[in-house]
């Protein structure tokens, strides 16, 4: 193989974790992500959305500056190796492949239309959607399953905030080949907010934005800290679990059913192998946020390493249900109550 054939390093081969984020030459050209926005802009031309013209642009994580059309994307998403890292790191690659990286856009389109128009100045949009100055809270507590919202991206995001509850109406509405009104039409509450996107974007349609402002926001050119600090502030920022006194007697009980003089695997080596599903599927049901499930199941496999548990290769797959049960209960008793315990 020649130097110039030579596969390109994966981050950690090369040493990159303390190189500032600008310096590390990070770009669309010549990335899997270049043909996903062109499929994109075609998607929003045949929604009949084409006086809004978005700017994206590589930063940490997605968004739309308010009253801008700039969209940050992930600057992970335009090297695998990256991705893996973020999966590493938070428990949540945010496009984990062509649809889902199209299904991202979706909604941050909708913020764009929405400052792009001012749409949450309208009466009609506070009416069906709430104002926009609620306070916005990362840390919300969804009603799973609830019919008054639509269901687009995971984590019942659509109830966080108004804004957020629009982008994710507008995101259903524009998706190719999706019949919203079938598939909400049990959902009385959820499918008028559909209509009323419907009916503000063909009153919209042939009109130019008010805002066209494409200022960007932590442009991956513009980062000087590394990606290693900026995870390291991120898990600064999760709180360790506090977890009810049951919980050792819960992982004992689980192991003990499926005891096995074979028995060898630490139990703890099955959820770390799984942490980053565990995140993404817990997260996705019930609004847990995967930063604390991934911290979740780090503890989790810590007590089952002081308590010794190990499993036999048979019966990985039972012990993953249970454990799967385990962390997803604790999940939804945070979700309601914003603590883990009774």
């Amino acid at each position: 193989m020649t130097a110039a054939s030579q596969p390109t390093p994966s981050f950690h081969e090369a040493g990159l974790g303390d190189v500032p984020i600008r310096e590390l030459g990070l770009t669309f050209a010549g990335t899997a992500l270049e043909p996903i926005l062109d499929d994109f802009r075609a998607e929003l031309a045949a929604a009949g959305v084409v006086r809004v013209r978005p700017r994206f642009y590589l930063s940490t994580e997605w968004g739309v500056p308010f009253e801008t059309v700039a969209v940050a994307i992930p600057l992970y998403l335009v090297r695998p190796d990256l991705a893996d890292l973020h999966a590493d790191r938070t428990g949540l690659v945010e496009g984990i492949d062509r649809d889902d990286i199209l299904r991202y856009l979706r909604h941050e389109m909708g913020h764009v239309v929405n400052y792009a128009y001012r749409l949450y100045d309208r009466p009609d949009w506070v009416n069906t959607f709430g104002s926009i100055t609620q306070p916005y809270l990362e840390e919300y507590r969804p009603e799973p399953w609830s019919t008054r919202f639509v269901r687009h991206l995971p984590g019942w995001y659509a109830q966080k905030h108004p804004d957020e509850d629009w982008a994710e109406t507008f995101a259903v509405w524009m998706t190719p080949g999706h019949d919203w009104r079938a598939e909400y039409a049990a959902w009385p509450q959820a499918l008028a907010k559909l209509q009323a996107c419907d009916a503000i974007m063909r009153e919209i349609r042939d009109r130019e934005p008010i805002v066209t402002d494409d200022e960007l926001d932590e442009d991956v050119s513009e980062i000087d800290y590394s990606l290693e600090e900026y995870y390291e502030e991120a898990a600064a920022e999760v709180t360790e679990p506090d977890l009810p006194a049951g919980v050792d007697g819960a992982l004992r009980a689980t192991f003990a059913e499926l005891s096995r003089a074979d028995a060898t695997r630490p139990a703890s080596a099955l959820l770390r192998g799984h942490a980053r599903t565990l995140a993404r599927c817990v997260f996705t049901w019930t609004g847990h946020f995967p930063e604390s499930t991934m911290a979740l199941v780090r503890h989790l496999a810590e007590r089952a390493d002081q308590l010794g548990l190990v499993v036999a290769e048979r019966d990985e797959a039972r012990a993953l249900i249970a454990l799967t049960s385990l962390v997803a209960s604790l999940a939804m008793s945070f979700v309601h109550r914003g603590r883990y315990t009774p």
